[in-house]
Formats: structure tokens, C-alpha cells, sequence
């Protein structure tokens, strides 16, 4: 009876330590994952490459490589004083939750404290991912509104009202903002402004930019909707140079 309860708690014992060995490995591998993907799982709702911590480039200093000059336009709006010290380029996609959650929590409170104040203008590029349907169609949108001297405003009513409705919701945000709504419909109908989009992703891509909203605070990499503190210690550090 002895020997019978001794095998059976010895067997209890391996099973408990095989399970935890097991739940172990199972942890280690998300753990794996989780470094080189910068989070677990990727989605259609904006997780995996979106919104996630993908590098910090140079440690936390700027980097020489991504030339921040060198991504700007004579053709992009700029957000603030044009001759600001800093300049934030912004890569993001109108469908992208994380994108959605930095205008609405973040963008606010650097407007405030460095945009309003002529310490940062702002560039926004766009980085309409794959497997979002109207991100495409909502970044033209905004150049084709552009066109006509509004960006910001489609920029943000893309934003505020949501891509859901498409290009006849892009062509009503339009008449919304009182533009020439033939030529904003014709823009928008014939793919004009592709290849504009097409030319900030590879722009974007080349700097390392990996996942939407990404950032380049003269030179330096930040990735994710990132909380204000993030951004205020990247642009304290940009004006201390």
C-alpha cells in the first residue's frame, strides 16, 4: 500500500513539474515574440506592427542617419511655424486606432505647449497600411484637399468623423469644408495623389519606420500612440542640442 501511495505521489510530483516546464515554454516563446514583433499578435484592430515600441534609435539621442530634412516636402503641410527648431514627422494612417488614439490624447497637448509656440512644426506623412480598406482613400483625400489649401481640416474630420464611409464620406467631408467639390471629387476619383502616398510610405520605410504612428523628432525614432511624457522628453532633448 505504501509502495502504491509513493508511485502515486511521485507521479502527482512529475506532472505538476511537467505542466510548469511546459507553461514555461509556452511563456518563454511569447516572451521571444513579444522583443522581436514588439508585441503579441497582429491584427486588422491596430495591434502587432501598429502602435507598439519598435526602436529608439541612437539610445535616445538623435540619428545622424534619418535625415529629417531630407523626408520633408516643399509640398507637405506643415503644422506650426515652418521655422521652428523641431520638427516632428509624423507617419500615420487615418484607419489606424493607434493613430486615432495619438490624435485625440496626445497631439492636443503638444500643439499646446510646443506647436502654438513656435518650438515644433509638425509634418504629417502617410502610412495607410495594407490591411486597413479606406486608409488608401482617406490619405488622398487629404491631399486632394490639400490641393485647395485645407489638409489639416480633411486631416482632421478624417480623424474626428472616422473612415467608415469611404470616398462618398470623404466626398461629403468636402462639401463640409467648402471646397471646389468638382475638383476635390475628380482628385480623388482618378488616384491623382497615389503616388504621393506611394512616395511618403518608401520615404517612410527608408527612415525605419515599421508600424503606424511613427515619429521622427529631428532624427530620433519613436514608435507607438505613445503617452505626452514620451514626446516631451524627445523634444526637450531636441531643443537642448
Amino acid at each position: 500500500m505504501e509502495d502504491s501511495e509513493q508511485k502515486q505521489n511521485e507521479t502527482i510530483t512529475l506532472s505538476k513539474a511537467s505542466l510548469w516546464k511546459g507553461i514555461s515554454g509556452v511563456l518563454a516563446v511569447l516572451l521571444v515574440i513579444a522583443i522581436f514583433t514588439g508585441g503579441f499578435g497582429v491584427g486588422n484592430d491596430g495591434s502587432g506592427p501598429t502602435g507598439n515600441v519598435i526602436a529608439d534609435l541612437g539610445g535616445g539621442a538623435p540619428t545622424p542617419s534619418v535625415d529629417v530634412k531630407g523626408l520633408v516636402d516643399n509640398d507637405d503641410a506643415v503644422r506650426g511655424d515652418p521655422k521652428a527648431p523641431v520638427t516632428i514627422v509624423e507617419f500615420s494612417d487615418y484607419e489606424c486606432p493607434f493613430c486615432g488614439r495619438f490624435y485625440s490624447e496626445t497631439l492636443g497637448q503638444i500643439e499646446s505647449k510646443y506647436i502654438d509656440t513656435g518650438k515644433v512644426k509638425l509634418v504629417y506623412k502617410d502610412f495607410p497600411l495594407s490591411f486597413h480598406p479606406q486608409a488608401q482613400k482617406a490619405a488622398e483625400a487629404a491631399e486632394c484637399a490639400g490641393e485647395q489649401g485645407k489638409y489639416y481640416e480633411m486631416h482632421d474630420l478624417l480623424f474626428e468623423q472616422g473612415v467608415q464611409g469611404g470616398v462618398a464620406g470623404f466626398k461629403q467631408y468636402a462639401r463640409q469644408l467648402g471646397l471646389n467639390t468638382a475638383r476635390f471629387d475628380t482628385c480623388l476619383d482618378s488616384g491623382e495623389m497615389a503616388s504621393e502616398v506611394q512616395a511618403d510610405m518608401i520615404a517612410g520605410q527608408r527612415a525605419g519606420i515599421q508600424g503606424t504612428p511613427g515619429f521622427i523628432i529631428n532624427g530620433q525614432l519613436v514608435s507607438g500612440a505613445q503617452p505626452f511624457a514620451v514626446f516631451d522628453a524627445a523634444i526637450q532633448a531636441a531643443l537642448n542640442e
